[in-house]
This record gives structure tokens, C-alpha cells and sequence, in this order.
């Protein structure tokens, strides 16, 4: 099976994820880490989840959770960014790379969702 743009952009990001979760860890900052490892990762693992489910029904329920989930992950980025544990900069990059996400997933479920009817 070809690796879709979305699951390969969710598995990039995961680990940017995960490289930054070490960052903050050896920052002692173990709060927000285990959150942001947990949403930031789980989005990619949705999106391969769905890639293999039992339906549309099925397929289009594993992306709204991973919707969710980079919902969630946006929201651990902008306090890290506000309690200076990230630059701007290191913000920018990940909002936007999560942004990106959001919007393939949104185009994902509109299209699974009309090919439904």
C-alpha cells in the first residue's frame, strides 16, 4: 500500500514530537511533555488506524479523533510557547506543521463523508 501525504506528514510530525518531548524532559518540565507526547503522537497513530478499519464509518470515526487529537496537541504548543519552554520560532515551525495536519484531515473527513452518501 502507498504511503499516504497525511500519514507520512503525521509521522514527521510525531517525531519532531518525540525529539521535542526529550528536550523538555531534560529540562525537567515533565507536566506538558507527557501531554503534548501523548496528543502529538496519537495523531499519526489514528491516521494509520483508520487506514485499516472495519468501514467508512470506522475510517472517518479514527479521523476525527486524530483531528482531535492535533486539536489538543495545538493547544500543549501555545503553552510551552507561552511559558517560554519554546521559542517562537520552535512554535511557528510546529503550529504550522500541525496546521497543515489539520487541514488534510478536515479535506480527509469531507471527502469520506461524501463518498458516505
Amino acid at each position: 500500500m502507498k504511503e499516504s501525504i497525511l500519514l507520512k506528514a503525521s509521522i514527521e510530525f510525531s517525531t519532531k514530537i518525540i525529539n521535542l518531548v526529550r528536550k523538555l524532559k531534560e529540562n525537567k518540565e515533565n507536566i506538558i511533555s507527557n501531554q503534548i507526547g501523548r496528543s502529538g503522537t496519537s495523531i499519526g497513530a489514528n491516521i494509520h488506524e483508520a487506514q485499516y478499519g472495519n468501514s467508512k464509518a470506522d475510517f472517518i470515526s479514527k479521523l476525527h479523533i486524530a483531528l482531535k487529537e492535533a486539536n489538543e496537541t495545538k493547544y500543549w504548543l501555545v503553552l510551552l510557547r507561552n511559558s517560554n519552554y519554546i521559542t517562537e520560532s520552535e512554535y511557528k515551525i510546529l503550529e504550522n506543521d500541525c496546521e497543515k495536519i489539520k487541514a488534510m484531515l478536515i479535506k480527509s473527513l469531507n471527502t469520506a463523508k461524501e463518498n458516505q452518501k
